[in-house]
């Protein structure tokens, strides 16, 4: 990955996938680490429809020293976005975290609230998102890399990866694949469930661990 720059305040990031691929943690990390350096961070939780990516998110927030935005459970995903970046930009916030939505009914229901929700972002700060990131199983093979496509073309195009996972027997060779086809990058690799265990991607390392 590119350096990323970090010039926009507040800096929002939305990270999308699926339930299940360590998402609302990959945020908290992230949010973590931030916070670690002295940044004053917003966690957004957009993901209204399963109650217990709140709390957990909450949580998160409150080890990391984070504003924590939410709505009720079932409100409207793209509203609690909005209401994120107006928060932040009101309280001089660094960098905000959107989490959203990782299963709806249908696919294209679940797109179609992305967008929605990169829309809301936008009316606030019209060159926001400044970074989309994809988070992944390193266990879920081939079934990553049409996960990827489909989000990467909804989203008129996905900033980075971070792959999950990692501390298990999954090696995650198919994000080889994923870079390949969609020309990603991949930003972060987690390796456990301590904060220190987001950590950023090193190709070189990643290589000599998979031969």
């Amino acid at each position: 990955a590119k350096p990323v720059d970090v010039t926009a305040k507040p800096h929002v990031v939305m990270v999308v996938g699926v339930n299940g691929v360590g998402k609302t943690t990959t945020i908290g990390k992230m949010a973590a680490s931030k916070a670690q350096e002295g940044k004053s961070v917003l966690i957004g939780a957009a993901d209204t429809f399963r109650a217990a990516a709140i709390e957990q998110l909450g949580i998160w927030a409150q080890r990391a020293g984070a504003d924590f935005v939410q709505h009720k459970a079932n409100a409207d995903p793209a509203a609690v976005a909005y209401d994120s970046v107006m928060a932040a930009q009101s309280r001089g916030i660094d960098h905000v975290y959107i989490d959203t939505a990782g299963r709806l009914h249908t696919k294209e229901n679940l797109m179609e609230e992305l967008k929605k929700i990169k829309r809301s972002i936008a009316k606030v700060l019209p060159d926001a998102p400044h970074e989309t990131l994809l988070v992944l199983d390193a266990t879920t093979g081939q079934n990553a890399i049409s996960q990827a496509k489909l989000v990467n073309e909804a989203l008129d195009g996905i900033t980075g990866l971070a792959l999950t996972k990692l501390d298990g027997t999954a090696k995650g060779g198919v994000v080889i694949s994923i870079c390949k086809e969609l020309n990603l990058p991949i930003q972060y690799i987690g390796v456990g469930e301590a904060i220190e265990d987001l950590q950023v991607f090193d190709a070189r390392q990643y290589v000599n661990a998979l031969i």
